[in-house]
């Protein structure tokens, strides 16, 4: 369907459900994936946000490591219960029918604000709204939290730690990788299952970017697609997963705060007492899940489910989480070892044949200075993840080798394959407070995050933590 056939579509579904206003404008797709899409347009001096799932399409939403995303019909319910009940959710004004010919869907109002986290942390007019932001998530989620679950569509399901828990393995093992850090954590996850007395409705991707701040703060909390039922914990914590801090890696809430200010304020908010030993699983749960979400997402690129090249530079991204395991499991008292010796060897040589890495520098130099200027839109972000892939190709392509060597011989000293370490991990006739399994790891995370993203804050955090300067 084409824009203009679009535009006329959501124009007579307009008049039929909220009357003559005038004319649809501003028609703009805002996000979706393979199948879910987000269109923004004003009618008449209303502006509006149309969430749909076209005609023969189904949801690319939940696997096995996602709960299932309830429907659209279920999302608009919950959005309407959250309103009355003091969420700052955006208002349901419509929901699609079969005559509308648009699919599955709701129309909405499209909240005021700012939603891209580097924007809002480097705007100075938000920087009031952003010094309050733990006050207000503090108020949103104790607002959710406190929702009848006797009010909720019958979609929203109860799902404990132990089940979620179960997917992500499950997940993992099919991909059928072996990272040592994440079968450690599997190990202590599933040794320190919390148990809830009072589950909650949880909104589930409660974080920065799913959240609108304008000048006053939060305007609106979106996507509402993974809500369910479970411990309340699980929401706050997911707030302070590393990946969702932003650049702000001592800021765990979201990269705007520090975790004991937005406990604090949650305490208050929800009149409850935050037990400190399930917060810290389900920081480290989500973080695994991000991991494994990262591994599921590049796969999608190997099997053909969504084969653009940004998959393969997210599936890259699970070695940022190595890291993160890596520095809770730390920050927990879980392991700790003396300084390491790390540095990156020299990325272009100076002498003899042209080498590879050389050849993909070009390739960067070529697209940064011909093709970056003269792109936009859509063109513009993929030239910028190609730069992204160029990059992780070069590093890899200069230390690859020499990292692997390394890699061999500390294995070997452990007497081990990295096969073999992972199940040890798993089964627990190894630990993470093995001296030489603990500086296997952290050698084994700085190599592999120095190739494919030097620039994550979790890196410089750990080369301050773990290596002698």
């Amino acid at each position: 369907m084409n824009d203009d056939h679009l535009v006329r579509k959501i124009e007579t579904c307009c008049r039929r459900h909220l009357g003559p206003m005038g004319a649809v404008t501003d028609l703009e797709r805002l996000s979706g994936g393979a199948s879910m899409e987000s269109w923004a347009f004003t009618y008449g001096e209303q502006n509006i946000v149309l969430r749909r799932m076209p005609v023969g399409m189904a949801s690319e939403q939940g696997d096995a490591a996602t709960p299932s995303a309830i429907s659209l019909d279920a999302q608009a319910d919950l959005i309407e219960i959250a309103c009355k009940a003091g969420v700052s959710a955006p208002r349901v004004l419509a929901r699609l029918t079969d005559e509308d010919g648009l699919g599955q869907g709701f129309m909405m109002v499209r909240s005021v604000g700012e939603t891209l986290p580097r924007k809002i942390f480097g705007d100075p007019d938000l920087a009031d709204a952003v010094s309050t932001l733990s006050e207000q998530c503090a108020r949103e989620l104790a607002a959710i939290h406190a929702i009848g679950l006797d009010r909720l569509p019958a979609e929203i399901r109860c799902i404990d730690a132990a089940a979620l828990l179960d997917m992500q393995e499950k997940a993992y093992r099919t991909l059928q990788v072996a990272l040592p850090a994440y079968d450690y954590a599997f190990r202590w996850l599933e040794n320190n299952i919390p148990e809830v007395e009072q589950p909650k409705l949880l909104h589930a991707d409660f974080r920065m970017g799913n959240l609108m701040v304008d000048k006053q703060g939060i305007s609106a909390v979106l996507d509402w697609e993974l809500a369910h039922i479970g411990d309340p914990m699980e929401d706050l914590a997911y707030l302070c997963t590393p990946s969702w801090r932003f650049g702000h890696y001592h800021r765990e809430a979201g990269g705007f705060d520090s975790a004991d200010n937005l406990i604090a304020a949650y305490e208050r908010a929800s009149g409850t007492r935050v037990d400190r030993n399930r917060f810290d699983w389900w920081l480290m749960y989500n973080t695994l899940w991000w991991g494994v979400t990262c591994l599921r997402m590049g796969h999608s690129y190997r099997d053909g489910t969504v084969h653009v090249l940004e998959r393969t530079i997210i599936g890259r991204r699970s070695s940022e989480v190595e890291t993160d395991l890596l520095l809770q499991f730390e920050q927990m008292d879980l392991a700790g070892g003396a300084p390491l010796v790390f540095g990156t060897p020299r990325l272009l040589p100076e002498h003899g044949e042209v080498e590879y890495a050389e050849i993909l520098n070009a390739l960067i130099e070529w697209n940064r200075e011909k093709i970056l200027p003269e792109s936009q839109g859509h063109a513009l972000f993929e030239a910028r993840v190609a730069n992204n892939a160029l990059g992780i190709a070069q590093r890899h392509a200069a230390w690859g080798r020499q990292y692997a060597e390394q890699s061999a011989a500390r294995l070997a000293r452990l007497g081990l394959s990295n096969v073999d370490l992972c199940a040890a991990l798993r089964g627990g006739s190894k630990a993470i407070d093995d001296r030489d399994v603990w500086d296997h790891l952290r050698h084994t995370a700085l190599e592999r995050l120095s190739i494919d993203q030097p620039g994550y804050a979790g890196l410089q955090v750990a080369l301050e933590n773990w290596t002698s300067r």
